[in-house]
C-alpha cells in the first residue's frame, strides 16, 4: 500500500471505531480550553482533568487568574509537572490577554502562539477545538503513530503535520487528531503494542518509532 491508500485505509478505520470524539480536556470556555492544553504538555490528560476543577473553582477567567499568585498557581497545578514554567506562564497569558485582547482568547495562530507557553501544537489544539478552524495538531502520540503506520518519515512533529495534511482532507482534520489519539491510547499503544492484532498495523504494516 501506498501513503495515500493507507491514509484512505486508515481513515475508514478511525471512524469506524471511533465516530465519535468528546474533547478528552475538561473546559467550559476557550479560557479554560487554553489553560488545560497547556497543563496537559508532558501530562496525561486524565491528571490534567483532576487538577484543573480545583484551579477554576479558584480562577476560570484571565481576571481572576491574576489574582492569584504564581505561587499560588504552581501549588494547585504542581502534579501535573513543570509547575513552575507553567505557572508562570498561566499567570502570564492571563495578564496579555486582560491588556490586549479584552480578556477574549484571539483567534490566529500568530495571536496565541505569542502568549506564554503557548507553543503551535497548544494553538492548533484551541483554533480547532474553540474556533473550529481546520487545524491537525500534532503530539507526540501523533507523531509516533503517523511513523508506525508509515504516512510520514518521522523527522519531527512539523514534518509530520504537513505529510498527514497533506494526506487527509481538510475538512476531516479537527475530528481526525482526536480519533488517532483514542485509536493509539486502546489498540495500537507505545509498549506492549501487538501489531497482528491492532487493526491498522495488522493490514498496512508497523514500522517501530524510535525516538530522535
Amino acid at each position: 500500500m501506498n501513503k495515500k491508500e493507507k491514509a484512505k485505509f486508515i481513515a475508514i478505520i478511525l471512524e469506524e471505531f471511533f465516530p465519535e470524539t468528546p474533547i478528552p480536556l475538561q473546559h467550559y470556555s476557550d479560557y479554560t480550553l487554553l489553560v488545560a492544553v497547556l497543563l496537559s504538555a508532558q501530562c496525561t490528560d486524565e491528571r490534567v482533568n483532576q487538577i484543573t476543577p480545583f484551579l477554576f473553582a479558584k480562577a476560570d477567567n484571565p481576571t481572576d487568574m491574576i489574582k492569584l499568585s504564581v505561587e499560588e498557581i504552581r501549588e494547585i497545578i504542581k502534579p501535573c509537572g513543570l509547575s513552575p514554567a507553567k505557572s508562570k506562564a498561566i499567570f502570564g497569558l492571563s495578564e496579555i490577554l486582560l491588556n490586549k485582547h479584552k480578556g477574549k482568547v484571539p483567534a490566529t495562530f500568530e495571536e496565541l502562539e505569542e502568549l506564554p507557553g503557548v507553543g503551535h501544537k497548544t494553538a492548533s489544539v484551541v483554533m480547532s477545538q474553540a474556533h473550529g478552524f481546520p487545524a491537525f495538531p500534532v503530539d507526540t502520540h501523533i507523531h509516533r503513530l503517523a511513523v508506525r503506520w508509515g504516512l510520514t518519515n518521522g523527522k519531527n512533529v512539523e514534518q509530520t503535520e504537513a505529510d498527514l495534511k497533506k494526506l487527509f482532507a481538510e475538512k476531516t482534520w479537527n475530528k481526525l487528531h482526536l480519533q488517532i489519539i483514542f485509536f493509539g491510547r486502546k489498540y495500537c499503544p507505545a509498549r506492549g503494542h501487538k501489531p497482528e492484532e491492532c487493526p491498522i498495523c495488522s493490514v498496512v504494516g508497523c514500522k517501530e518509532y524510535k525516538r530522535k
